[in-house]
């Protein structure tokens, strides 16, 4: 009985193709811009979320929240980015801001 190698795998590949490497380290740098420009983000909506709360004013704007989407649904085709991912990628940060608005309110 002959046993055959197992596949290589290039997460554990010794010498890694320097091109896909090269890729692989711009996508590392733009996940982490990207999870520090979503937690600056969630650090205004906190303010946000608070001022509301200490004014009795709604957790949500439904009629912002759908200029919003309109407004980077058209700034996603401009930059050959998916319209639909780009409005639920939004709309999944909008339910999570208003959840962290709803808890303030709770607080307050």
């Amino acid at each position: 009985m002959t046993e055959t190698a197992p596949a290589p795998d290039t997460a554990l590949d010794t010498a890694p193709n320097p091109v896909l490497a090269g890729y692989r380290a711009s996508i590392d740098n733009i996940d982490a811009a990207l999870i520090h420009i979503l937690a600056e983000r969630f650090r205004i909506t906190k303010a946000v979320g608070a001022y509301k709360a200490e004014h009795n004013l709604p957790a949500s704007d439904a009629g912002r929240e759908e200029r919003q989407i309109a407004r980077l649904r058209k700034l996603a085709a401009e930059a050959n980015l998916d319209p639909e991912f780009s409005e639920k990628f939004l709309r999944f940060i909008i339910q999570e801001v208003i959840r962290h608005h709803e808890q303030a309110q709770s607080k307050g």
